[in-house]
């Protein structure tokens, strides 16, 4: 069991220890469940209350005040305690055997890296590379000509399709699929006639995709997913899509065909993007955002259509008052009725 002193993981976070520096960390936990002997985190003024219950033997925050025991002071509490968190980790490595499985089918042609970790009922097709140290978790399936690199993390039931590309350090969640073939029909008639989907899927370096998320191969050409960005679950990225270095997609994303996302863009949970438009670097879409042209870069939008987020805020204000506005639209039609009415009565009693 891995365990630490107190004064070792300030060294690590590069933070000041407020109180004893020598006591040992065995593991890391929530504020609320943390046990003697683990080391917690105080980031949100509103879980401050819970400081007088843990029973937390450390924990680390921006301040002192109204903390007991050991503190680890630090700028970013949530960012240090990831760091921490990643100390007791066990990586692949350490938590799944060096080997390939008895009942994994490789092909001969296949090019399996040193230190690999294969699982039960494992496909691995025809001249397929596995860098080393990658872990494939049992039930994979990977088709023919995918390159895979170094220290990836395949989990189960994840289907990565022919002549995709994977970088390092990718991870790569169960139930993803790879390169499945983009959507592309051509109408003759009333019919559809499927247009054959030959490019490819490349996935640079440092990239995480969420379980049950799709990422279609291009219809000629690349889909690419550039390095660091991360992918949340049922997030379906179409044929021929660019996602930019570092950019960040919440859970039921939906970018259609041939758009392009600059660095560091952030897509919050359903935001839906039609096809061949760009979202500027650094720019952010709302929960639920309908994106219908291109977004300039550093620009916050949301609803939808998708509008710059302080002019949708004012829009969606305006919107529930709509129920006050009607009654008193209506309010004034039956004033305007009554006075028409009066003084269509008293007209005729003059012409009398």
């Amino acid at each position: 069991m891995k365990s630490y002193l107190v004064k070792e993981l300030a060294q690590v976070v590069e933070g000041e220890v407020v109180g004893d520096s020598s006591i040992v960390i065995r593991g890391v936990a929530g504020i609320k469940e943390a046990r003697e002997g683990e080391i917690t985190f105080l980031a949100n003024p509103k879980y401050e209350s819970y400081l007088e219950t843990t029973k937390a033997s450390a924990v680390i925050a921006n301040g002192n005040g109204n903390i007991r025991g050991s503190v680890i002071k630090v700028q970013n509490p949530y960012l240090a305690f990831l760091k921490v968190v990643r100390l007791f980790d066990q990586g692949p490595m350490e938590k799944y055997p060096r080997g390939i499985h008895p009942t994994a089918v490789i092909a001969d042609s296949a090019v399996i890296g040193q230190e690999v970790s294969i699982g039960a009922n494992v496909v691995v097709g025809e001249r397929v590379k596995v860098g080393d140290r990658t872990t494939i978790l049992p039930l994979a399936c990977i088709n023919e000509d995918v390159i895979i690199g170094e220290d990836c993390l395949i989990y189960p039931q994840v289907a990565i399709r022919e002549r995709s590309e994977i970088g390092n350090r990718v991870i790569l969640h169960s139930g993803a699929v790879v390169g499945s073939d983009g959507f592309g029909y051509a109408k003759e008639g009333h019919r559809h006639q499927k247009i054959p989907q030959i490019g490819i899927v490349r996935i640079e370096d440092d990239v995480e995709i969420g379980a049950n998320t799709t990422i279609d191969r291009a219809t000629t050409g690349v889909t690419l997913i550039k390095r660091g960005s991360k992918i949340d679950n049922l997030v379906q990225i179409a044929h021929n899509v660019v996602v930019g270095e570092n950019s960040v997609l919440a859970a039921q994303v939906g970018v259609s065909g041939s758009t392009e996302l600059g660095r560091n863009v952030v897509l919050a949970g359903q935001a839906g993007l039609v096809g061949h438009i760009r979202i500027g670097e650094g720019a952010k879409v709302g929960a639920q955002g309908g994106v219908t042209k291109s977004v300039p870069a550093d620009t916050n939008v949301s609803g939808y259509p998708a509008r710059e987020h302080s002019f949708a805020r004012k829009i969606y204000a305006a919107t529930t008052r709509l129920p006050d506005l009607l009654k008193d639209f209506r309010d004034l039609q039956n004033r305007v009725k009554a006075l028409e009415k009066g003084l269509g009565s008293g007209s005729s009693a003059e012409d009398d």
